[in-house]
């Protein structure tokens, strides 16, 4: 009788075929519909392959599963969401964007960012460096760098003859009395259009357009662990003691190396910046704040790995392994809520608005009714850091003082730089002791005309974030105040006390009607929100977003009901977790720090401290009384 159940339980593992979906509908497909995408070498991009999902089981590397009555949801490939309908000119042309009210054509990007905001270098005496990289790597974690690399490599001529003729390029056009290039003869800043289901070829090109991306929608640190498991597993996991690979070169740990230089550090400097990261996902070698904080988590998932061998040392790899993502994921995730967003957005503000739990226990708020997506605004409104980025980068050692300083833009898809003569050290050290830019109305030189440092001639990050406004289809700028805060704008004047009257005079002056105003334009002379540091319509659309992921996301860290789900033990230990925490466990040479990292140091209760006295987690919390038992 045995022998009988246990063939049949083998027949039946043997059956399990994995199931094909519709990457933008989520719906199943039937093999001959994916022989058709096989057939124009697009699957990877249209189709989702899904095996059945397990209740029981926690959260995937590719983020499907995570909605059990749509399975394909939270995958990569899956479509952002749109708070407002899009708003593109017909025939619809592959992100052809909408002309003025009056039928004319709208400003220039570039006009644009000239008139509304101005240039220069104000330091900022509330937040540091490390904010701005948090920030930057949350938004990381959610896109991905197709339409970046599309125009700085695959298509860096579209302000020649030869864009012309290509249907992806979209270069912004420089005015003839540009404040900077009137006497440079740079006339464009290269860009191309946006990667869309309809430009793959999984839709057809005459509807309307929606941007895809590789990159799973909601906060799980894919840019850690990858969006798909078979990635993770030949570039990620070591397979031992639920370990990720890792290399240690000059008494640093470091994500595994590329056997060949990868195309993605072409920044290096041969031959002695030779470091760069082989992973499921190419966050560590991007921008300079982003390879760090990839670099911080890869680390600390190790150590999460072996504190808990430590504890449950009979667990098997597997164990150990997807129990220390879960601690990662839910340590991302409570700094992202808990310690980077309340000093932007208010910490009353977002209690309010059921963004923080007032209470330091579980939350369960799960809706399977909302569907685990990304919605295109917030994607696209958190571009306006650029503002406040800061493009010099300042190095320090470990006892503060100054040692020199790069432009931030040199390093972009330049890893090497970080493993010689200590300069990982110097940053890190750097990234909690300098001031990030100031929140206001003035952008840092180099990222209004050297934004892609020696991969453009020049670049204005501000435009291009203005055009792709444009390219991204989003309504005007007034629809978005309406639905956030219910009040109609019908002219300029009922923007005062929105926006500061010299601000509107701008507006005045740059756009015929105030229906014309870009959402980013109108985003970027907005007045800070109360009790908050952004402006208000920026802090409307985070916060849906914010509010989407706890309620969508079944395996939310706050939850008692998910799979695997901590006790309120083990919760209480993910609620000591800081940012300070983070870079005493994993950051080089770091052993004092402020305990609010984020924030300058200053002052009794934010002086720079020994790491001794930072809280940690106690990962006997985590201990499995079973595994005195097994032995």
């Amino acid at each position: 009788m045995l022998a009988l159940l246990l063939l049949q339980f083998v027949t039946v593992l043997c059956d399990v075929k994995t199931i094909f979906y519709d990457s933008y509908r989520g719906v199943n497909i039937t093999d001959d519909e994916v022989k058709s995408y096989d057939a124009r070498n697009i699957t990877f991009w249209c189709v989702n392959e899904i095996e059945p999902c397990d209740p029981l089981e926690g959260r995937r590397v590719d983020g499907s599963c995570n909605n059990l009555e749509k399975p394909s949801r939270g995958a990569s490939h899956t479509p952002f969401i749109r708070l407002l309908p899009p708003y593109f000119d017909y025939p619809f042309k592959n992100f052809e964007h909408t002309k003025a009210a009056s039928g004319n054509s709208m400003p220039l990007a570039r006009y644009l960012r000239t008139r509304l905001l101005s240039v220069g270098k104000v330091p900022s005496q509330r937040y540091t460096q490390l904010a701005l990289y948090a920030f930057l790597f949350m938004a990381a974690d959610g896109t991905s760098l197709h339409d970046t690399i599309n125009f700085v490599f695959w298509r860096p001529y579209c302000c020649f003859e030869k864009g012309k003729k290509d249907q992806y390029c979209a270069p912004n056009k420089i005015p003839d009395d540009d404040p900077v290039h009137r006497f440079s003869g740079i006339r464009c800043f290269n860009m191309t259009k946006p990667e869309t289901f309809q430009s793959i070829g999984c839709l057809p090109k005459e509807t309307i357009p929606e941007r895809i991306v590789s990159s799973t929608p909601l906060l799980d640190l894919s840019t850690v662990y990858g969006n798909f498991v078979e990635n993770l597993d030949v570039k990620g996991r070591l397979f031992q003691v639920g370990l990720l690979k890792y290399e240690v070169a000059h008494g640093r740990v470091w994500p595994p190396s590329s056997k060949t230089l990868n195309n993605l550090c072409v920044g290096n400097q041969l031959p002695r910046e030779t470091r760069c990261h082989d992973m499921p996902e190419d966050g560590a070698n991007t921008l300079a704040g982003i390879s760090l904080m990839t670099i911080w988590y890869w680390r600390n998932h190790n150590l999460i790995a072996k504190e808990l061998f430590k504890v449950n040392s009979c667990w098997d790899d597997e164990m150990l392994f997807t129990t220390a993502r879960d601690i990662n994921i839910a340590i991302f995730n409570q700094i992202n809520y808990y310690e980077l967003m309340p000093l932007f957005l208010g910490c009353g503000n977002l209690l309010r608005d059921g963004i923080l739990s007032p209470s330091a226990g579980f939350r369960d708020i799960y809706n399977k009714t909302i569907e685990p997506r990304m919605s295109l605004e917030y994607s696209f409104v958190l571009r306006w850091m650029h503002t406040i980025q800061e493009g010099t980068l300042k190095m320090f050692d470990p006892y503060g003082f100054y040692l020199k300083q790069v432009p931030i833009v040199n390093l972009t898809l330049r890893t090497g730089y970080l493993a010689v003569d200590n300069n990982i050290d110097y940053i890190t050290q750097g990234s909690f002791r300098q001031g990030s830019g100031k929140v206001d109305y003035i952008a840092d030189p180099d990222m209004a005309d050297r934004a892609l440092g020696p991969y453009q001639k020049a670049a204005d990050v501000m435009t291009n974030d203005l055009a792709k406004n444009r390219h991204f289809g989003f309504q005007p700028y007034i629809r978005y105040r309406e639905i956030c805060f219910g009040k109609l704008i019908r002219m300029f004047d009922d923007l005062r006390g929105i926006i500061d009257p010299e601000r509107i005079e701008i507006l005045k002056d740059v756009y015929e009607k105030e229906i014309d105003i870009d959402l980013m334009a109108g985003i970027w002379v907005e007045k800070p929100i109360p009790e908050g540091y952004v402006p208000s319509t920026l802090y409307c659309l985070i916060i849906d977003q914010l509010r989407r992921n706890i309620v969508s996301d079944r395996h939310w860290y706050e939850r008692s009901k998910r799979p695997r789900a901590f006790n309120e033990r083990q919760l209480a230990e993910i609620r000591k977790y800081t940012i300070a925490r983070l870079l005493c466990d994993v950051g080089d040479t770091v052993s004092s720090i402020q305990p609010q990292a984020f924030l300058k140091a200053r002052g009794k209760n934010n002086k720079i401290t020994k790491c001794s006295k930072i809280p940690k987690i106690h990962y006997g919390q985590w201990f499995d009384s079973t595994c005195n038992l097994s032995r």
